[in-house]
């Protein structure tokens, strides 16, 4: 894989990933950026949720009980002087329309199998599930 970061002004940077979608990023005002795009480590938990969303997703269609409605509620811990990593982060899959044994199966799966970017963090990572009727 390869990627390229590129610095526009301020804190401002443009990623370009190997897949060719430009992703924007920028800092707090507070920082000295502009506030007008996610900080690199949203983007981090955006990442993490996208990749074991799509995990669970695809696991729960090939069980035949796919989602009617399907989220990630994701909360993190950062360490509080820098570098400020995070240092855990706890995920509650939510779906609608599904057994919950099946979505427990298949976020299970995802954390311990798939997720390759769950995989590639240093970072304590827990879940939980909700099923709706």
């Amino acid at each position: 894989m390869e990627a390229k970061v590129i610095w526009h002004e301020g804190l401002r940077f443009v990623g370009y990933p190997h897949s060719g979608h430009a992703v924007l990023m920028d800092g707090s005002r507070e920082a000295g950026g502009e506030d007008s795009a996610p900080r690199p480590t949203e983007l981090l938990l955006l990442a993490l949720g996208g990749c074991t969303g799509m995990d669970v997703v695809s696991i729960l269609q090939k069980m035949r009980t796919p989602p009617r409605r399907f989220w990630i509620e994701i909360s993190a811990e950062r360490n509080e002087q820098h570098p400020k990593a995070v240092k855990r982060v706890h995920l509650t899959y939510v779906a609608e329309g599904v057994p919950e044994e099946n979505l427990r199966r298949a976020a299970e799966l995802s954390q311990e199998r798939y997720c390759s970017v769950a995989h590639s963090l240093a970072a304590e990572i827990s879940f939980s599930v909700r099923a709706l009727p």
